[in-house]
């Protein structure tokens, strides 16, 4: 019987008995292909820049690594290398491929590496070595090789190189070793945190004191302390290290077996980037045998400066005196002497001068005692006279303490010599009178410490007494005619402007400085030295100070108008109290404003003691100056104690080398190479330097030859008025 046919039987039939297919049938499947392919070409596409991208970020993380990378062959060949290689290498690319890498190997480690490199080539694990390479200016680099072999698919071996940079690491190693080096030498060496807690200490410092390392850290230095010195001493030896880094000196320290020792210390501190102290160093040095018991009880009992007896051997005569006054009725005084205004003379003109003023003082005070008194320099500019057996009558007593601290007031404002130089200084008083009262020695030094205090506070250059029932007896001072005459002189307009030259090594006046002077109606002319410190005193170097200021700016606002004078700079002295004044800088725009001056035209000189209390505010304050035109050099360079970490900060255009340091530059050997240093740290900083005080053509030279080009002194011309002074500069000059 014959089966029915289906349509599921037509995939089944030959070609040509199948049904007729339309045409948008048979075009369909070439479409559904081609979409297909364009699908797998945009998929290829996709890839190929992955691909690309992963490539270059593979070349950028290769030649910008941290570290350099080099591809060695078997025969030692360099055949890759990143750019971080060619930068510490110090050569390019197409210097470093197919040329030997044992041609950058320093001579002496080339067997070395020759030895290395055969082995790393046998090896499967990494290695290491440390060489010296040389770069472009055959300068000496030290680097640390990691190595590692692999193969290539043909099997030929490569060595794979990172190049390490370790040039820090080994001069930090030396250090180390220096270091070490150094802290076991025969000096005791004692390191403390920035608390005073012991850190370290060496070997010496343990055959000095019989401290062993142990015993010693975690104390503070007051493990060795003598007893000999009272805690003012050692507060003022911590004062001096935090303020100027170091301290020096002799002192007296106790071993552990409880024997006292002198020895030469010194103290230095150690900071930050940020200029904080993070440690301290102690530098002993066992001198006692160089001393004898008599320079032992010389520095126990009397101070090493003024040779006077001090604090503690005061104390013990007071005692004694104290005891015998009870007995014999007969009453004494305790006068407490404090310099004025001493501070301001370290800090303006070194420390030198200040001990220079210390050691006349002492004289002056040890000349005005009798026999039987006590002078004594308790530290810094703090004396002591101890006068016994005055009358026993305190009414007596009293009038012959009273002339003997007239005495005195007025030895110590008698001017001064310091190094040729004259300086005048004038002392605060403050007397108690002892006798039956019941006062222990500690309790009439600390009336009298507070007495005098009174007579700060009275203007100073005075003296006060202090009786039983705490007041203060009023007493003249003797400074108030003179402050007075100063007072009616700012005034009175008593006081006028001399005008001294500065010139170029071309002998051509650039500029001037403006010094002032006071006329006195009885005294004549008075020089600034003399009444310059009184007016800082008084609170009339704010009056002063303006009155030079207005009239420099009024003159410069003439000489503008003058062909022979519009080019010149004038430069006027600015105290620190005046420059400390809160509206300073708006008092010079204003007084520049109002006469009508050039700002380029003015310059003001500083002393570096105006960076002793604010050096952000100093800073700020000059910036402003700068900022406006005006000029700004720092007077008497090198004379003061500020930090050089500043200089680099301040908006400075000169330095002026101080004519101490010129004087005789020609002949000592100190002052020569402070004024070459100056010379050179100006030029480095890109400042103008300037010398004051020349006076001979020898000196110029010296200077010239060792590149100032800015000069000052008697040489070319002393300070002249107005007048002489603009005839000086020539007929060209309208008057």
């Amino acid at each position: 019987m014959p089966q029915k046919w289906k349509a599921s039987d037509q995939a089944e039939l030959p070609l040509l008995m199948q049904p007729t297919m339309r045409p948008e049938e048979l075009l369909h499947e070439p479409q559904v292909h081609q979409v297909e392919l364009e699908m797998q070409n945009e998929e290829l596409r996709r890839a190929q820049v992955a691909l690309e991208t992963a490539h270059d970020r593979f070349v950028d993380l290769y030649d910008f690594a941290p570290v350099g990378y080099l591809t060695l062959n078997a025969q030692g060949m360099i055949v890759e290398a990143n750019l971080t290689a060619t930068g510490l290498l110090g050569k390019e690319r197409r210097q470093l491929l197919k040329h030997a890498f044992v041609r950058l190997v320093t001579a002496e480690d080339s067997h070395r590496w020759h030895l290395y490199f055969r082995d790393a080539l046998k090896r499967e694990d990494p290695s290491r070595i440390e060489l010296t390479l040389k770069t472009r200016d055959d300068h000496a680099l030290h680097v640390q090789l990691d190595s590692v072999r692999v193969m290539t698919q043909e099997a030929v071996p490569l060595l794979r190189i990172t190049l390490t940079d370790i040039g820090e690491r080994k001069a930090a190693e030396a250090e180390l070793r220096i270091a070490a080096a150094a802290f076991e030498t025969q000096e005791g060496i004692m390191i403390t945190d920035a608390n005073w807690v012991i850190l370290r200490v060496n070997r010496a410092f343990s055959d000095i004191t019989g401290y062993c390392a142990e015993e010693a850290i975690g104390k503070t230095p007051s493990l060795v302390h003598s007893g000999l010195h009272d805690e003012s001493f050692y507060e003022a030896i911590r004062e001096s290290v935090n303020c100027f880094g170091l301290w020096q000196g002799e002192v007296l320290s106790r071993r552990k077996n409880d024997k006292v020792y002198p020895e030469w210390l010194t103290i230095t501190a150690v900071t930050d980037q940020k200029k904080k102290v993070t440690q301290y160093v102690y530098t002993m040095v066992d001198i006692s045998q160089r001393k004898s018991w008599e320079e032992i009880n010389q520095l126990a009992f009397y101070d090493a400066l003024t040779l006077l007896p001090n604090r503690r051997l005061l104390m013990d005569r007071l005692h004694q005196v104290l005891a015998t006054s009870a007995r014999t009725r007969l009453e004494g005084a305790l006068m407490f002497i404090d310099l004025d205004h001493f501070k301001t003379l370290n800090d303006t003109h070194g420390h030198d001068k200040g001990d220079l003023l210390l050691l006349q003082v002492a004289q002056r005070l040890t000349e005005c005692a009798r026999a039987g008194d006590t002078v004594a320099r308790l530290g810094g500019d703090e004396f002591v006279l101890m006068l016994a057996d005055l009358s026993e009558h305190p009414v007596e007593a009293a009038a012959q303490a009273k002339t003997a601290g007239e005495k005195i007031v007025a030895e110590l404002r008698k001017p001064y010599q310091l190094a040729g130089h004259e300086y005048h200084s004038t002392a605060s008083i403050g007397i108690v009178l002892f006798g039956d009262r019941q006062y222990n020695a500690a309790e009439l030094l600390k009336q009298a410490d507070l007495t005098m205090y009174q007579a700060k506070a009275a203007g100073r250059n005075t003296m006060r007494f202090f009786d039983g029932d705490g007041d203060v007896q009023a007493a003249v001072s003797i400074g108030a005619a003179l402050k007075y005459d100063l007072r009616q002189g700012v005034l009175g307009n008593q006081f006028l402007l001399y005008f001294q030259p500065q010139m170029d090594d071309h002998q051509h006046i650039t500029g001037v400085e403006a010094l002032v002077r006071w006329q006195h109606p009885q005294r004549g002319l008075i020089l600034p030295s003399e009444f310059i410190p009184l007016a800082e005193d008084s609170g009339l170097i704010e009056s002063l100070g303006q009155w030079v200021l207005n009239m420099a700016c009024a003159q410069l606002s003439q000489w503008a108008t003058r062909p022979a004078t519009a080019h010149l700079t004038l430069a006027i002295n600015i105290s620190a109290l005046q420059f400390r004044q809160p509206d300073f800088v708006e008092r010079v725009i204003t007084a520049l404003e109002r006469a009508g001056a050039d700002p380029k035209k003015l310059k003001l000189e500083l002393t570096e003691s105006v960076m002793l209390d604010d050096v952000e505010g100093t800073i700020e304050k000059m910036a402003t100056l700068t900022a406006h035109g005006v000029g700004l050099s720092l007077d008497d360079f090198g004379t003061g104690y500020s930090s050089l970490s500043y200089l680099k900060r301040l908006p400075l255009g000169q330095l002026k080398i101080d004519k101490s340091f010129i004087h005789d530059v020609l002949t000592n050997r100190n002052d020569a190479a402070i004024a070459c240093t100056v010379l050179t740290l100006g030029h480095t900083l890109g400042l103008a330097v300037i010398a004051e005080g020349v006076e001979t053509e020898a000196q110029r030279e010296f200077l010239g030859l060792h590149g100032c080009h800015g000069f000052q002194g008697y040489l070319f011309s002393r300070p002249m008025p107005l007048k002489e002074f603009e005839q000086h500069l020539g007929n060209s000059v309208p008057f």
